[in-house]
């Protein structure tokens, strides 16, 4: 399987940065985990940590929902693996496949990049109930981007342990 990453643009608009480097990130966790097994992607990083390439893809499938549907677009909708709001839930890929998981992934990035495109600008707000206070798009594709880069760190030493490959 072959994944491009396309590097974002070294001068552009700021909607067309953000869109790009939060593509980016997007690609670089699904080639983290191409070419693994669905039990070289549960394999947790070591104890007591519950760390696994698979839970890394449900966690940020959990996070584009919440984000761009359920702050930014006010969709009144579980989470994608536990109805009572436990986004620890999506860590623990125990019984979940990689065709499962790819799959909610891969369907809440292209809500994520509709709700986006269809949006008016990066100013358009949103009531976020955690935070208690309006957002913009823009400090979420920020938040977004922030996310996916820390994550992929840790996707990056989880895939080093499995099978030696570094970089990307």
């Amino acid at each position: 399987m072959s994944i491009e990453r396309i590097d974002p643009p070294l001068t552009g608009g700021e909607r067309e940065t953000l869109r790009a480097f939060l593509d980016f990130h997007r690609q670089t966790l699904a080639v983290k985990c191409a070419g693994l097994s669905d039990e070289d992607l549960r394999r947790r990083s070591m104890p007591p940590s519950t760390l696994s390439l698979l839970g890394l893809v449900r966690h940020l499938a959990e996070v584009e929902r919440t984000w761009f549907r359920k702050v930014m677009n006010g969709e009144d909708i579980p989470l994608v693996w536990s109805a009572e709001g436990d986004y620890q839930a999506a860590y623990d890929p125990a019984g979940c496949d990689r065709a499962e998981a790819f799959a909610a992934w891969e369907a809440e990035v292209e809500h994520a990049r509709r709700i986006e495109r269809e949006a008016e600008s990066l100013d358009v707000t949103a009531y976020n109930p955690r935070w208690g206070e309006e957002v913009s798009l823009r400090l979420v594709m920020f938040h977004l981007i922030h996310e996916y880069a820390r994550h992929n760190g840790h996707a990056d030493l989880l895939r080093e342990g499995i099978d030696g490959t570094v970089g990307v």
